[in-house]
């Protein structure tokens, strides 16, 4: 349902009458869940957006926003859980297990049909038709897709588990999901796999007694190599994961010195990484910074070519098990669980001796800087040239015939000067006692006077002319951004609007639109604004509009975006206007 992009309607705050309505709706849907749980999922005095929203096939679909996580969402009176909320509570709906190169399908828009499905020891959950479930993959309790059963579960076994299983509406990795703050699922460990090594967290040396093990676990059967793999793999591409396999291949053929070897350059190569991260890719006005997106993100990107960085191939396993000798040990970073299973650094020490100290490679500092030049970096902003022109419109065409052009001709002023000037020339109708003065003529009368005034002016001056043909044209204006194309559009340029509003009680927010108008990003403006007054911000979608947003922060900050537009950004001051909403000097903000 929400594979493709959505079309946002409103966005507002909930009312304390709905939210109580919204907790009672929860709490007969999923009745499994306390009254705890439920006032922790819907808190009292934190603020809940509602958000209304068109699915890309016209479903009207009404979504609740916490955190800027969505939460739930409903869907013809029906309310189903994000994969947000199952991550906090995997028992909330009966689960269908699946194989990790399935998801894959499911993120892409398929159904879960039931060859796919994994049956447990316990048999396949108790569901009729209708009834709301989630699919999770066989090494992770961690559910990655939610919809609706498409047959009881007595029908799936007469069927003889062919045809479709689960009707998927939302999954990890689609629209939905990047509506929130796009973290990836945490690791919790299937009771089934628990014994079968499937995150390869514990790599037996003896080759024997793996396989050995593999098969009192699973009763014989031999899991696949994609099925050894975590819920990390979920974000692989396929030829990724084949390049994974054939690296387990070759740590699985490794002699017991040779892997002790690989694991410690492994380490080293890891340690370079982490400290080649933190000095040139993170920023402190990323943190809070989930550890899964800074080994995506920063890590992996710091990785020398020709090197592969492999965290199972190290000594340490897992990520988490890294972060916490980087912790303990080098006091580098504070790591936290901010939300149940998942982990963000924190806290960075910039002034650590090891941190200072550290060098960036020759080679792979080369790779940075081709990086930053080719915009993956901080690329510095240059403002927009603005160019004011004019269309030729249907009652001044006649003066540009013989240029051969035509309506809807887009012109600059000074070859609308030159095209009036020619005709002028052309037609003689220059003055002969006075040059400064251009006779009318039927067509000049025609496309440039009043009817008032078809028989009180018979001259004009050359500059009364050319402002009464440009009066006549419709107004354009041309922006070029670097490295893009030309954009043309009719009419005045929108300036960037910086507005105060009372939000409640004697409390104010600054409200900035139009950012995108001139090339900028309104989460970098929002990151930057919010790191320099030390106050909240946020994105809202404006009304009416399709892919504009709004930068609300709290307080009167406008003499702060005045300063950001003007001096960092360079942004003439003729295209931004509420700057004079300012606090004056002595004054609350």
């Amino acid at each position: 349902m929400f594979v493709k992009p959505f079309r946002v309607k409103s966005n507002t705050a909930i009312k304390g009458s709905d939210r109580r309505k919204l907790k009672a709706d929860i709490s007969a849907a999923f009745p499994s869940l306390l009254a705890e749980e439920v006032s922790e999922l819907i808190p009292n005095k934190e603020e809940l957006n509602v958000v209304k929203l068109y699915a890309h096939k016209g479903d009207a679909v009404t979504l609740y926003v916490l955190h800027k996580n969505p939460l739930f969402f409903e869907l013809e009176k029906q309310l189903y859980p994000t994969v947000y909320v199952l991550w906090r509570y995997p028992a909330l709906l009966p689960t269908f297990r699946t194989w990790p190169l399935v998801v894959q399908k499911l993120i892409g828009g398929a159904d879960l049909m039931l060859p796919g499905v994994v049956v447990s020891s316990s048999g396949l959950p108790d569901v009729k038709q209708g009834d709301l479930c989630a699919v999770t993959v066989v090494s992770n309790r961690a559910p990655v897709a939610v919809g609706t059963a498409a047959v009881s579960c007595a029908e799936m076994r007469n069927a003889g588990m062919k045809g479709k299983g689960v009707s998927v509406l939302h999954t990890y990795m689609d629209n939905l999901w990047a509506f929130g703050d796009k973290s990836g699922p945490p690791s919790l460990l299937d009771a089934e796999s628990e014994g079968q090594d499937v995150n390869g967290e514990e790599c037996e040396i003896d080759e024997k007694e793996r396989v050995e093990e593999k098969q009192q676990n699973s009763g014989g059967e031999m899991m696949t190599d994609q099925a050894c793999s975590g819920v990390e793999e979920l974000s692989l591409t396929q030829r990724e994961e084949e390049e994974e396999e054939e690296g387990e291949k070759e740590w699985e053929g490794c002699n017991p010195g040779n892997m002790l070897d690989f694991a410690e350059n492994m380490d080293t190569l890891l340690l370079q990484c982490f400290l080649h991260a933190l000095k040139s890719k993170v920023k402190k006005s990323e943190l809070p910074l989930l550890t899964s997106t800074f080994l995506r993100n920063h890590m992996v990107s710091c990785c020398p070519s020709g090197k592969k960085l492999d965290i199972k191939k190290s000594s340490y396993k897992k990520l988490s098990k890294f972060l916490k000798a980087m912790q303990q040990q080098h006091n580098l970073v504070r790591v936290k669980e901010l939300t149940k299973g998942v982990e963000s650094i924190v806290e960075v020490d910039w002034k650590n001796p090891e941190l200072r100290s550290f060098s960036i490679p020759a080679e792979t500092a080369v790779e940075a800087a081709l990086v930053k030049d080719e915009g993956e970096g901080e690329t510095p902003y240059c403002p927009p040239e603005i160019t004011t022109l004019y269309s030729v419109s249907a009652r001044v065409e006649p003066l540009f015939l013989d240029a051969n052009l035509r309506k809807g001709a887009i012109l600059q002023p000074s070859e609308v000067r030159n095209i009036v000037t020619e005709y002028v020339k052309k037609t003689e109708l220059m003055n002969e006692n006075n040059k400064n003065f251009v006779t009318i003529n039927p067509t000049l009368c025609d496309c440039l006077l009043e009817k008032s005034e078809y028989q009180e002016i018979d001259y004009l001056k050359w500059d009364d002319l050319f402002s009464r043909t440009l009066g006549r044209m419709q107004e354009c204006y041309q922006v070029v951004l670097p490295g893009q194309a030309p954009i043309i559009k009719k009419g005045h340029i929108d300036p960037i609007d910086v507005s105060v509003v009372s939000r409640g009680s004697n409390k104010k927010v600054t409200l900035i639109k139009n950012l995108e108008v001139y090339g900028l990003d309104p989460e970098v403006v929002a990151t930057t604004l919010q790191y320099k007054v030390q106050a909240s911000s946020v994105l809202q979608p404006i009304p009416g509009s399709k892919d504009k947003v709004l930068v609300q922060i709290q307080g009167n900050q406008v003499y702060q975006v005045g300063t950001l537009l003007l001096d960092q950004y360079q942004i003439p001051r003729k295209y931004i206007q509420g700057l004079d909403k300012a606090p004056k000097a002595g004054k609350k903000k």
